[in-house]
């Protein structure tokens, strides 16, 4: 069940003023094989970030399920001038609180020498129209607490529910 993602008529094109002067507002879009060294860059500084060490084999297949046109992995990619920014990884899933299909943005990033563009949140925003436009009953997504400018971008979209998240590990693994 994967959604429109090829529709780049549900990212924003207009300039949004930055940090460092205006910089035209991003193409939103699924991956292309092409974009693997891209994708693989911001991969790695995104692990980085959340001090994850995501092995070798886990990177090739989470770029082969992205890629799979069967996989409920999806990936769009921001695009400026040629270049890929961002990404924002999604599942799309069936639930038991609803009859439509939700959206899960497991992780979303944006080069750091890119923020303050509003390309995190043209990859929101185009996630709130494929939501209108694919019928699902909702995007949900999560972060650290800590994380204050991801918060600062979600809280224009939504405020933070009063989940609390718990996460079991195979400790065979």
């Amino acid at each position: 069940m994967r959604p429109c993602c090829s529709r780049d008529s549900c990212a924003p094109r207009e300039e949004r003023a930055g940090q460092n002067g205006p910089m035209p507002g991003p193409l939103i879009r699924s991956a292309l094989p092409s974009d693997e060294p891209a994708w693989r860059r911001l991969w790695r500084l995104y692990c980085e970030f959340y001090e994850a060490d995501i092995g070798e084999d886990v990177t090739r297949r989470t770029w082969k399920r992205i890629l799979d046109p069967d996989s409920a992995v999806m990936c769009l990619l921001a695009e400026v001038d040629g270049k890929v920014y961002g990404f924002a990884h999604c599942v799309v899933h069936e639930n038991t609180w609803e009859i439509q299909p939700v959206c899960y943005l497991e992780d979303l990033f944006v080069d750091p020498a890119a923020r303050r563009h509003g390309i995190g949140t043209a990859l929101v925003e185009w996630l709130r129209n494929a939501m209108r436009a694919e019928g699902w009953a909702r995007v949900y997504w999560m972060t650290r607490r800590d994380n204050a400018a991801a918060r600062a971008v979600y809280d224009r979209f939504t405020q933070a529910d009063a989940f609390v998240r718990y996460v079991l590990h195979d400790p065979a693994r």
